[in-house]
């Protein structure tokens, strides 16, 4: 049985997981979905009652009913890297790839839909709260009176684009920056903006969650960002990165979130404050890993491909299960994980 790796060909975060595969013996195949068709030919056949799929790449022809698992890691747009792309063979191969990943029996890490979703940072918050996990004051907004209104309740404000990308134009639009009830608000009528209290931190968290493992790092903060500064992940510090264990609390929170995300990978970041609670901030549905265990050496490839070649079918319904009862107030003492320590569902 073999694994398909949906990502480009130079990821060097999906070399890790291939050379940890490699090792198992564990026949890999490799696609970048930009050169379908091309270099990557795909054929789908439904005749007689039953569905034939085949996808060749390289020197490698692979029958869809001997996948075991599908990692969507960076795939790319689907025929974007053919001599003269365009709409209309993006749409088609499109179509014909992933119809065809979805007639095979292979887990997904993660599920196009589920993933697609994840994206955007809207739902994440709500999924977030339903999760019972801390989420910080946020407003996104197009009116100039509701920032200003929430500016009024909220006077310390991370101020940025929805996607987290800065603006190249309109040039009205409010750049990545610390904010306050006097700051230009008119600027958000040119497009959503997100406006979110300030978490005073004294540590960045990441969280990388695999299946039901998780890997949790600490990186103490330093001194204080600059206005220019303020959304640059962890450049305010030189300090290592460091294991750290999951308060029982945020434990729970992340099953339920990726439950109800179904989701089976998921790098969230936490700013934990002077309180010790850490407040969530975004889940990556692909995010990287490798900084984090390069300087821990927790070992996340690892337990990725563990999870790859599992037979899987106990957790694969794990998203079916009842939620599962979530404390009404976070504790301030550390609790039940640490490194890639197993969660019970």
């Amino acid at each position: 049985m073999s694994v398909l790796i949906l990502t480009s060909e130079q990821d060097a975060t999906a070399d890790v997981v291939v050379a940890k595969l490699n090792g198992r013996g564990v026949p890999v195949v490799r696609l970048a979905a930009i050169n379908s068709p091309g270099r990557a030919a795909l054929s789908s056949e439904y005749t007689h009652g039953t569905f034939h799929g085949y996808l060749s790449t390289g020197s490698r022809l692979v029958c869809m009913r001997s996948l075991r698992s599908i990692w969507v890691r960076r795939p790319g747009i689907p025929a974007s890297g053919v001599a003269e792309p365009s709409e209309w063979p993006t749409d088609e191969s499109s179509q014909l790839l992933y119809a065809m990943l979805r007639c095979t029996d292979a887990r997904w890490m993660n599920h196009p839909d589920a993933a697609t979703r994840a994206r955007h940072k809207p739902w994440q918050l709500r999924v977030a709260q339903h999760s019972r996990l801390p989420v910080p004051a946020t407003l996104i907004t197009t009116c100039p009176q509701a920032a200003r209104d929430f500016a009024a309740r909220f006077p310390e404000l991370v101020i940025k684009s929805l996607s987290g990308t800065e603006p190249q134009d309109p040039h009205g639009v409010l750049p990545t920056s610390r904010g306050g009830p006097d700051a230009a608000f008119a600027a958000v009528s040119f497009g959503p903006t997100l406006l979110q209290r300030r978490v005073s931190k004294r540590a960045d968290i990441r969280l990388t969650a695999i299946g039901n493992r998780f890997f949790a790092a600490r990186k103490a903060a330093g001194p204080d960002l600059d206005q220019s500064e303020v959304d640059v992940p962890y450049a305010d510090s030189t300090a290592p990165w460091q294991p750290v264990y999951v308060p029982s609390s945020i434990g729970d929170g992340v099953r339920a979130y990726l439950r109800q995300a179904e989701l089976f990978y998921g790098s969230f970041d936490f700013a934990e404050d002077d309180y010790g609670i850490w407040w969530f901030l975004e889940c990556d549905q692909s995010g990287q890993f490798g900084f984090v265990e390069t300087e821990t050496g927790q070992p996340i490839a690892q337990a990725i491909a563990d999870w790859l070649t599992s037979p899987g079918p106990a957790e694969a319904s794990a998203h079916k299960l009842p939620s599962p009862r979530l404390p009404s107030a976070l504790p301030n003492t550390a609790a039940s994980v640490v490194g890639g320590s197993s969660l019970d569902h």
